[in-house]
């Protein structure tokens, strides 16, 4: 069955006419490796990029990680013969189908019938290929609480993809999930007329609209994209903030970027550390029959537990791992 809590710390994509990246990807540590048949392709290659993937899923080795083929969106013509080629060639590699441009429920469920109707073909487990999607329209955005329901036999990720999103709700941006000085306030001006500018993020919005849509219906929230692959700085900054909003991971568009990813959205030793501890004081506090304990001059409350049980049940995953 699919799998509700899959590693998606990092996840990095590689365009299906780049042979030698695709043979590279598996060593690359990657949580998750998406084949992308959509964005990173010309329309002229659409077709020899849907073989190189089948080709590259059935000769390389991919088993340290998730694999995952993004096809084309439902409105080209070649949505169809991409699940249906791919699936039905090399579907025993695959575990999920990463799904371009959502808008509404229907389009997740046009997808998972024709899953299970391939699954059904070739006498495979019902339900084994789940499937992430991206949210990264405004239609997308303003039906993100319905699309979390659905398919949730199927449904396990969202990812926020910040750059079709901006082009959607015409936003203007300076560098692809960085930050924009525009977006801005400024202080009010001091004693000698001075005044501050703030930065803001302007896509605090629609991450954490769908960061909540994705925990009320358990699923994984991924932030997307960061465009310049040179300013690492700017893209922990980026991965930091959507850790700190409730995502689990953040793609990768290079393969410098994901040892980033990954260390971003590994807990910290401290944080490892005090969410043992918590779990230990309130185990403690049980055994003497206290309905509430304390650490280190803190009340330690029900949602306090539920972090730190939260927090080292991915800490056991990424050990697994």
């Amino acid at each position: 069955m699919t799998d509700k809590a899959r590693l998606h710390r990092s996840e990095l994509a590689v365009p299906g006419t780049n042979g030698r990246a695709m043979e590279k990807a598996p060593t690359l540590g990657a949580d998750l490796v998406f084949l992308d048949l959509e964005d990173a392709v010309a329309p002229d290659d659409k077709e020899q990029a849907r073989a190189n993937v089948i080709d590259a899923l059935g000769t390389h080795d991919w088993s340290s990680m998730a694999v995952s083929v993004r096809i084309n969106g439902l409105d080209t013509h070649w949505c169809y013969r991409d699940v249906v080629d791919v699936i039905e060639a090399r579907g025993d590699m695959l575990d999920t189908v990463l799904v371009p441009k959502v808008g509404a429920a229907s389009d997740v469920e046009f997808v998972a019938t024709l899953v299970d109707q391939i699954e059904q073909r070739q006498g495979w487990e019902p339900g084994r290929i789940g499937i992430h999607i991206l949210i990264e329209t405004a239609k997308g955005m303003a039906n993100v609480e319905s699309i979390a329901r659905a398919r949730p036999d199927r449904l396990e990720a969202m990812v926020f993809g910040v750059a079709d999103y901006a082009a959607s709700v015409q936003a203007r941006t300076t560098n692809i999930g960085g930050a924009n000085p525009d977006y801005s306030v400024l202080t009010d001006p001091d004693a000698t007329g001075a005044r501050e500018t703030h930065w803001g993020d302007q896509w605090h919005f629609g991450l954490s609209r769908m960061v909540a849509a994705c925990r009320a219906e358990g699923l994984r929230p991924i932030d997307g994209p960061f465009g310049d692959f040179n300013d690492a700085e700017g893209y922990v900054a980026a991965a930091r903030r959507a850790a700190a909003l409730g995502c689990e991971g953040k793609w990768a568009i290079h393969p410098s970027q994901v040892a980033l990813a990954n260390e971003v959205f590994t807990p910290a030793v401290a944080e490892v550390d005090r969410a043992q501890r918590i779990l230990q004081a309130m185990e403690d506090g049980a055994k003497q029959g206290k309905g509430a304990v304390s650490l280190d001059g803190r009340l330690i409350d029900a949602a306090s537990i539920r972090m730190a049980q939260n927090l080292m049940t991915k800490v056991e995953q990424m050990r697994a791992r």
